[in-house]
């Protein structure tokens, strides 16, 4: 082994899941990927109320200052939520 490039002599793969440990790791990744769908789709709805409430204050000339950055606000956040 070479110690100049920083090498270890306990080197593992962690990319591997034990067998053993597998249903576990199926269960993590499966609560994960729904807390990831549920943050979008929290994100689509919060955006979607910015942008009503934008455009609703955009409509009274005198909320326009204000209801123009909520609304593109919502819009970036629909953005964010999408992609």
């Amino acid at each position: 082994m070479d110690k100049q490039r920083g090498e270890s002599m306990s080197r593992t793969d962690n990319s591997a899941t034990a067998w053993l440990l597998w249903p576990f790791a199926a269960v993590w990744k499966l609560l994960a990927t729904i807390l990831v769908i549920t943050g979008r789709v929290l994100g689509i709805i919060l955006a979607l109320g910015l942008m009503a409430v934008g455009v609703a204050l955009t409509m009274t000339v005198v909320g326009a200052p204000v209801g123009i950055p909520v609304a593109v606000l919502g819009f970036l956040l629909m953005m964010r939520s999408v992609f």
